[in-house]
């Protein structure tokens, strides 16, 4: 693995330091390039927790990733900068799930000139810089986030606006990896996952997010949204490449399943009436 080819792919020129601005350079970069996917998933190919296939996937054939994948390579990259990172164990939503959400989100903490940084790029629609582990909130161009201190041990990093899921939560300590490959094998083969039950795709950028749900591509500011449905294999080839720079992948045998669960949930309902949040 290079790091070389992996600065390549997020536009940087140049080896970053081991500073605060570098750490801001290299998340900014990869949020603004590498998309989130689940596509493999669909495809009922799973990945593993391993980098050498992420960082075939994600930088070789210039793939997206979840967060167990671009948050792994994020940690890798920062590691061989020359940071001190630490991957911990975020619980997506646990504010309504409970404590079971713990291991079905991956996020890193970064220490600079001794203060933890929380650095995320695990959802394609998150912080697009890495904010200090300190309560309080965080403007990042016209997007706001928090982080709270929840008083049970734990953080709570509460998404922008328009952003979705809405938090998640983490306590500022290693993860046992082994629950985390559990939880991430599960996520992938479960009947139960909403990760095998629907396609997402997603893309930040600086103000807005471009996501793909199914059938429904969208793009997401804090003045709303557009809506437009995909009608074919072809199409979602053309978004996949247009919209978030994904080729090669096998849309005739990803494209029945996009359209049974589109159907699962919308029937013939107009584009103006589908709400895909949490499909």
């Amino acid at each position: 693995m290079d790091l070389g080819a992996y600065l390549d792919r997020i536009g940087l020129r140049g080896r970053p330091e081991a500073t605060l601005d570098g750490l801001r350079a290299v998340h900014r970069a990869q949020a603004l390039s590498i998309p989130y996917e689940n596509i493999d998933v669909q495809l009922g190919a799973p990945t593993g927790l391993d980098i050498g296939p992420i960082f075939d996937k994600l930088v070789t054939r210039r793939r997206g990733g979840w967060c167990y994948e671009a948050n792994g390579l994020l940690g890798w990259a920062l590691r061989e900068i020359g940071f001190e990172v630490t991957r911990v164990a975020g619980g997506v939503l646990r504010e309504v799930r409970g404590d079971s959400a713990i291991t079905n989100h991956l996020v890193l903490l970064v220490r600079v000139d001794g203060v933890d940084y929380l650095a995320d790029q695990g959802f394609g629609d998150g912080i697009r810089e890495p904010i200090p582990v300190t309560a309080g909130s965080y403007r990042q161009g016209e997007l706001e986030f928090r982080l709270v201190d929840t008083a049970d041990g734990y953080w709570r990093l509460c998404n922008h606006a328009f952003g979705y899921p809405p938090s998640f939560d983490f306590r500022a300590e290693p993860a046992n990896e082994a629950a985390l490959a559990t939880r991430c094998e599960w996520l992938q083969t479960s009947p139960e996952s909403g990760f095998v039950q629907s396609l997402v795709v997603q893309k930040m950028e600086e103000n807005a997010v471009v996501c793909l749900t199914g059938r429904v591509l969208r793009r997401k500011t804090a003045g709303g949204q557009t809506k437009r449905l995909l009608n074919g294999p072809a199409e979602l080839a053309d978004v996949l490449d247009a919209a978030f720079g994904i080729r090669g992948v096998d849309v005739e045998r990803l494209w029945p399943k996009v359209v049974a669960r589109h159907d699962a949930l919308f029937g013939d309902r107009p584009i103006e009436q589908i709400d895909v949040i949490g499909m």
